[in-house]
């Protein structure tokens, strides 16, 4: 594989290595819970554990509440999980991405290993732990509240930009990551941090208007409250928002790949 830059370069390699990053998708998901007593089960266990220990703070100790004006713990868990899974996919990736060239030295030396693809099967590996907490999202929905509006369909769309501006990141970092080894420690802090300044546990109403413009600064916000509004409230999505965010999400995605690619080469010269 080249060093070009071109959007189709990327697209031709994802394209023409689909077996191979889903074949290493899957291991990496397998893989993650081998040697462990409760195995896969934990990719729904961990939601679950995490969910509730922020419910009980939020709800019951800061005793936190939604737009609705429901004192309904049940439906701040609920209302809460549907914010979390979109957070938890990025951070997931981007957590991981300074270390994917770093854990992968063996496929550097391979000149013909695509190494692009590596932040795509992570990312493939956060798609599937967020399918499973969609799992458990609907089944708590359908145990408390009933079957879910017919808008819930246009959450997969929300996933679109959502991919892309996380893939861009991720190539951005896995590069850095191999000329500055420090990227890993500074992108755990900021995922923490952008994990409390995204609505995750807290609607962008009940900020003063300054801070709520300062909020819409970070994309996680338009697609959280997208999120919230399809899965919960019963809204279309905010299309001309939705293809914005696509077309600036395309832009990063873009961007991220091309600083891998022009990067690339010294990989081998580093490790």
């Amino acid at each position: 594989m080249g060093s070009s830059v071109a959007p189709a370069t990327a697209i031709s390699s994802i394209w023409s290595h689909r077996a191979l990053i889903l074949g290493m998708g899957w291991r990496e998901v397998f893989g993650r819970y081998r040697g462990s007593i409760f195995g896969l089960l934990w990719s729904f266990l961990n939601p679950m554990l995490m969910l509730g220990i922020y419910t009980f703070v939020f709800s019951i100790v800061f005793r936190a509440r939604w737009n609705s004006g429901s004192d309904s713990r049940t439906e701040f868990a609920v209302v809460l999980f549907a914010g979390l899974m979109v957070y938890s996919l990025f951070a997931e990736v981007i957590n991981r991405s300074p270390t994917l060239i770093l854990n992968n030295v063996n496929f550097v030396k391979k000149v013909v290993f695509p190494l692009e693809i590596l932040s795509i099967v992570a990312l493939f590996a956060a798609l599937f732990h967020l399918g499973v907490s969609f799992l458990v999202w609907l089944l708590a929905y359908l145990v408390f509240f009933g079957v879910p509006s017919v808008t819930a369909v246009f959450f997969p769309m929300l996933l679109i930009p959502l991919c892309l501006f996380t893939l861009g990141f991720s190539w951005f970092l896995a590069s850095l990551g191999v000329y500055l080894r420090d990227v890993g420690q500074v992108v755990g802090v900021l995922t923490t941090m952008l994990l409390f300044l995204s609505p995750i546990f807290y609607p962008v109403a009940m900020l003063p208007p300054a801070f709520q413009a300062v909020l819409h600064l970070n994309p996680l916000t338009f697609i959280v409250e997208q999120a919230r509004g399809v899965l919960m409230w019963g809204a279309f999505p905010d299309w001309t928002g939705l293809f914005l965010l696509t077309c600036l999400s395309a832009v990063v995605a873009y961007l991220g790949f091309a600083w891998f690619q022009k990067t690339r080469g010294g990989f081998a010269d580093v490790l």
